[in-house]
Order: structure tokens, then sequence, then C-alpha cells
């Protein structure tokens, strides 16, 4: 099934990303874009090659100039765009989904992804000439721009960080072993870590598409680098995404310490190193550690709705310059405005050279919570007539109705989100342990169960 969302596009290759519908989206953004040069890149799956030169093509036959940057991380791309005179970005990515699946995503002048209003634009104009029914093309020799100078331009913009003390991370000579899924982060976050004087083990770091574990960053598919991390006494561990916008950390006892305490941990560095004063944007879904961190700086926490263009928009509205997603996704928008694993990687080396002690140590210093996720499937209920049951019974409770319905506790909470693909609601719960978050989803799964 094709996925249209404010995401972007995915789907399974072949099936879904056919040629029609790539030469449907290629002439869309054609013609949705102003005057001028777009760039276009991927992560390293093998089916992004073909995905990549058609869309390349039905542009060049446009008369448009189009620079093919190759495999990069999607941060470094986003980074190209905002930095350079390029009208737009195309990145041919299907993020965490397996393998065998593709996408694309839709870049802004402004290093942004496109938001709600652009996005459904394009919709409307790739369903034009999907109807069109003319889907014939010509090769034409296109530019290859140097995706080393891509990475290498990213790399030297997020080491002119003010804030940060370079020389006590070189000072610190940490030990980091890095998992990058042989994604698009492969180069990248090991030559920024190497510049800074790190010793860096690498694991799944050639950027062939084959995907050695779980195409997310998340504990269950971590083993093979806590594994490494604890054999060859390493520091710490990251872990990214095949596109390189998210990151993982295995403490130096090889255990995972959780996608939310990324944030966390870049958060906590942040602050502490400057006087930022103005709010802070994540979305609704995310830790509650991070408005304890917050609280102890005297800083405000703005949420957003689930979605990374959802948090970069609400960090626009209230001139944020930090933000992110309790999915490994940290922003800092003094490099661009998205998710940024090597931002997030420089951070916390930079937290961890500051503390002179080891990550393991530094996590216990900070506020605990544990979250639990699920699918529920709600069978026959309407939704609205199911979130409005939720708010009744709910009703003294403080609660937040921009996506779904949270209802917030003492120390927990709980988040319901529908689905606009299935007949399933998305349960979130947060609380001091894992058993009471669990509660709080079987609760909801209880109330499910009866009105059906």
């Amino acid at each position: 099934m094709l996925i249209e969302s404010i995401s972007g596009v995915r789907g399974i290759t072949e099936k879904d990303l056919n040629d029609k519908i790539l030469i449907s989206y290629a002439k869309g953004i054609n013609e949705f874009c102003q005057d001028g040069k777009i760039l276009i890149a991927r992560d390293s799956r093998k089916s992004g090659e073909k995905i990549l030169s058609t869309i390349l093509q039905i542009i060049l036959l446009s008369g448009r100039k189009i620079e093919n940057c190759g495999i990069v991380p999607t941060p470094t791309l986003q980074y190209a765009v905002q930095s350079t005179n390029a009208i737009a970005g195309i990145m041919i990515t299907a993020s965490h989904n397996p393998t065998e699946w593709n996408g694309i995503k839709f870049i802004d002048k402004d290093g942004c992804f496109f938001n709600q209003k652009q996005i459904t634009r394009i919709l409307q104009l790739k369903n034009k000439f999907f109807n069109q029914n003319n889907f014939n093309y010509k090769l034409i020799k296109n530019d290859y721009c140097d995706n080393n100078s891509l990475i290498d331009n990213h790399i030297k913009k997020i080491l002119e960080i003010s804030f940060i003390n370079f020389s006590k991370i070189k000072k610190r000579k940490l030990k980091i072993a890095v998992d990058a899924v042989n994604g698009a982060a492969s180069k990248a976050l090991p030559n920024l870590l190497k510049d800074v004087g790190c010793d860096v083990v690498e694991l799944n770091c050639e950027t062939s598409g084959e995907f050695n574990r779980g195409t997310e960053p998340i504990p269950q598919n971590l083993n093979l680098l806590s594994s490494l991390v604890v054999n060859d006494k390493c520091d710490i561990g990251f872990a990214t995404d095949p596109d390189g916008d998210r990151l993982a950390v295995v403490d130096n006892n090889g255990n995972p310490i959780g996608e939310e305490y990324t944030l966390v941990l870049a958060l906590k560095y942040f602050l502490e190193s400057t006087n930022y004063k103005n709010p802070i944007v994540t979305n609704l879904s995310t830790t509650l550690a991070v408005d304890k961190i917050a609280i102890q700086n005297k800083v405000e926490v703005i949420r957003s709705k689930v979605g990374e263009i959802n948090v970069v928009e609400m960090m626009k509205k209230h001139q944020s310059s930090f933000g992110g997603e309790g999915n490994g996704g940290v922003i800092f928008g003094d490099i661009h405005l998205g998710r940024d694993s090597l931002v997030a990687s420089i951070l916390i080396i930079a937290l961890l050279s500051n503390s002179f002690t080891s990550i393991s140590d530094l996590m216990k210093t900070l506020p605990k919570f544990y979250i639990c996720k699920e699918k529920v499937s709600i069978g026959e209920i309407n939704e609205n007539d199911l979130f409005e049951k939720l708010n009744d019974i709910f009703k003294n409770n403080k609660r937040n109705n921009l996506d779904g319905l949270k209802i917030l506790f003492n120390d927990e909470w709980i988040h319901i989100r529908k689905s606009n693909t299935e007949p399933i609601v998305r349960i979130y719960a947060e609380s001091k342990s894992f058993e009471k978050a669990n509660k709080l989803i079987n609760n909801i799964k209880d109330i499910i169960s009866k009105l059906n």
C-alpha cells in the first residue's frame, strides 16, 4: 500500500513505487517549485538508485537543473539545501522501514520538510499527472555533486557550534562504537567523531544497503553493538537508522538507554552550556524527563503534534532553537531545522567530556521514566465516539486534544492517537515503572473492549 502523508511518500519498491507513481511525483514537484536548482539524494537502499534516477531524469527533461548528491544522510541534504541556493531537495528514503520499502521526502529551500499545505498541493499535482497517462522518458546526462563535500560541509558547520568545548572532547579521547546499519550515515558519523579526536570502532558502516540488523535503532536491534561496546571497552555506542536522522545510545556497560534519552542527554548539555531561555519544543508522546530537565533550567516546554514537521513548525512559531522527538531525533536550529544524528552525537559526547564520568553513571543522575507503546484495533467503533467517551471518562484530568487525546496524571500520562491508514489507535503511556505504564494502557484497552 502506498502511504502518502505529511511525512512524505512510502511504499514497497516496484509494487507501490512504480514508474507511473515516481514520474507523477517528479512532474508534481517540478511544477510546484519556483525556478531554481533542486538537490536529490538517497539513503543506501539498493532500490534507491533506480528511484533517484527516474525522478532525476524527469526533472532534467523539464530543463531544470537538478544535482545528484548520491548517498548522504537526510540531515546532510537538509543542511545542503538550506546553505546553498537550492530551491528544494528530494530525499529518497523510507527511514526506519524495512529494506523492501522506500520513499520520497520533500525539503523546502529553508532545509525543512514540506508542511501539510505544501504536501497537499504536491499530492494534487501528482494526481493530475498520474491521470494524464504520459510516462515515457529518455536518459539525459546529469550533474553529479560530490557527496563527500556535502558531508564535510555539514561536519564543518557542526564543529562551529560556539558553546561546545571541543578541546575537552579531544582531551577525553573517547572510544566510541558506531553502528550505522550500513546506511547513509556510515561515513558521516564516524568522520565527525574522528575529527574531534575520538577512537571509532565501526560496525555496519558501509553504505551497502545491507541492513544487518533491524532498521530502527531500538534496544532489541542493538545486541551486536552492545557486545562490541563491552568487548572493546568503549565509552559509549551510537546507532543510527538508515537515513541517519535518528540516534540511539548504548552505555559503557552495553545497555541501550532507550531512544527517549537521546533527546534528554542532548538537551541537558545544551541548556547547561548556554543561557538559552526561549521555549524548547517536543511532541506530545515524548518523555516527561524533558520537562524535568527544562524545569531545572527554568525553560518552558511546548508540545506539538507527533511528527518532525509539526515539531519544526512549532519551533518556528515560538522562535525556538532546540527541539526534538523521543525517537532519537534531536533538532538544533542553528545547524538546520531537522532531526540530526550528527548533532545529537556531538552534544552527547560534549556532555560526557564535561562530566568526567561514565555514561552509565551520568544516566543515574537523570529523571527516570518508562514508556510503553501498543497498537490496538478498535473494530467497529467510530473514532469520534471513542474519543468523546474517553474525554468524558477522564473529564476531571488535565487533557490535551491537539493530536488525539493525551491524559495527564501526576508524573505519568497516556496518549491515544488514531491512525490515518488502519482501524487502530496507537496508545503510548509513561510512568515511573513499566508495570504502571502497562496498567495505563490496559485501562484504555478495557474501555475499548467494552465499547465493542
